[in-house]
């Protein structure tokens, strides 16, 4: 009897992930459907719409600013009070209402300076939305896989959520045909954000089955809405948390190297256009092989990290794989897409193996009623960086002249420093693993 109940459970943890992904899908389309073509807002005469590409670097450092000014930290410990149902559902509706916001800032037709103004506002809605809906999958995962296969539940979310990257970065550029002379339409340049709200449409209804079943999982177990006793959460465990040198570790490695990837995945078209002398539609594929290599890639490592365990030294390979990958973006001749394709290759290698390591590693370093907390101020610290180097990448590449290397060159000269920086804090963090065993951050699943 025992044994049907938990096949049946395992049965339904897979059930609910499969919910959770789609969300996470439609966030990560939304958030880079401009990536492969945001060559468009090089000469803001290109478009309609009127962009510049300081411009467009504002907009998309929007996503980060509530979660940068305490919107993660508070919505984290809401997450811990009120449970990943109530708070997830509030921020699942605010990344989608936050997205219709951006694509009626682009497609109503009012000054640049204005459109700007209401797509930034859309952006930093739909950023603190995407965040916390993604704390509380996080969360979620977490908990509904505590005693089996995290590593591999929390990659398998990874790869379908960056499926959504790929997507973009492959569909946006047929979506917006590149035409040279062509004076972009507003509805031309919106075609992706349509596409994404519909995503978004799709994931509310998933997001509403979860809660549905997570429910139904909680009332069959026995599980209370609110903890209590000596298991109550605190504002005092806050502090606690931040006082932990794991969580620094953990909260530094994340933002370097997330920023030397995401943020490049920013500018992808600006970079590797002018650096390797190819068309959009190529950039495009090119750089979509970062997201299609993680849908394969993370849930094999995830598993890896289940099976053989070394979490923290999949954390240092991963990041010396992205330092080469930007060396080669750097210096690599010019005019050569080999390259292009090789960095992305070991790009694609690191994006996979960082995260399938790091994520499983924050339940290890805290207890589960501040689990939501951390994962929030981890995401904060991330998008501290986020927001800082993505606007900074559109004033060096805004600085430069339309088409010239230096900029990109300088750009990548920037993500080359976040990776050295990223081995050293991972060589730290696998130091203090050997010296806590009892933390068990590179032993297996289990054991």
């Amino acid at each position: 009897m025992a044994e049907a109940v938990k096949r049946r459970y395992t049965r339904l943890a897979w059930v609910a992930l499969a919910c959770l992904v789609v969300p996470m899908f439609a966030s990560y389309f939304f958030d880079d459907m401009f990536s492969t073509i945001s060559y468009l807002f090089e000469d803001p005469s290109m478009t309609a719409l009127g962009w510049d590409a300081a411009g467009y670097g504002l907009y998309t450092s929007g996503y980060s600013v509530l979660c940068v000014f305490g919107g993660l930290v508070v919505c984290g410990i809401l997450l811990d009070k009120w449970g990943v149902r109530i708070t997830g559902s509030i921020f699942v509706g605010m990344m989608a209402a936050g997205a219709l916001l951006v694509l009626h800032a682009i497609t109503a037709g009012y000054a640049p300076a204005n459109s700007l103004r209401l797509a930034y506002v859309g952006c930093m809605f739909f950023g603190l939305g995407s965040e916390i809906a993604g704390t509380a999958v996080t969360r979620s995962i977490a908990k509904w896989f505590r005693e089996g296969p995290m590593a591999l539940a929390m990659g398998l979310q990874l790869a379908i959520a960056r499926l959504g990257t790929a997507v973009a970065l492959v569909l946006s550029p047929r979506l917006v045909v590149e035409n040279a002379g062509h004076v972009y339409s507003l509805s031309e340049t919106a075609r992706p954000a349509v596409f994404g709200v519909g995503l978004m449409a799709a994931g509310l209804i998933l997001w509403a089955i979860f809660v549905a079943l997570d429910a139904r999982h909680d009332k069959a177990h026995g599980a209370v809405a609110a903890a209590s006793g000596e298991d109550a959460f605190r504002l005092s465990d806050v502090w606690k948390v931040l006082k932990s040198r794991n969580f620094w570790m953990l909260g530094l490695l994340c933002v370097l190297f997330y920023s030397s990837i995401v943020a490049f995945k920013k500018f992808a078209g600006a970079i590797l256009i002018p650096r390797f002398g190819i068309p959009a539609a190529t950039a495009g594929w090119m750089v979509s092989m970062l997201p299609f290599s993680t849908v394969i890639f993370a849930p094999l490592f995830g598993l890896l990290v289940d099976k053989r365990g070394k979490g923290t030294r999949w954390m240092i390979l991963g990041s010396v794989l992205a330092l080469i990958a930007h060396l080669l973006l750097a210096f690599a001749p010019e005019g050569v897409p080999f390259y292009g394709y090789l960095s992305m290759v070991f790009l694609g290698f690191g994006y996979s193996l960082v995260p399938a390591a790091l994520w499983p590693s924050v339940p290890k370093i805290v207890p589960d009623k501040v689990l939501g907390t951390t994962y929030s101020l981890i995401y904060w610290v991330q998008n501290l960086g986020l927001l800082s180097f993505k606007w900074l990448a559109g004033i060096i590449l805004g600085a430069s002249a339309a088409g010239a290397v230096s900029g990109p060159v300088r750009v990548e000269l920037m993500f080359v420093g976040l990776c050295i920086a990223a081995v050293v804090i991972a060589l730290l963090f696998s130091r203090i693993s050997r010296r806590n065993p009892g933390l068990r951050l590179d032993a297996p699943a289990g054991k």
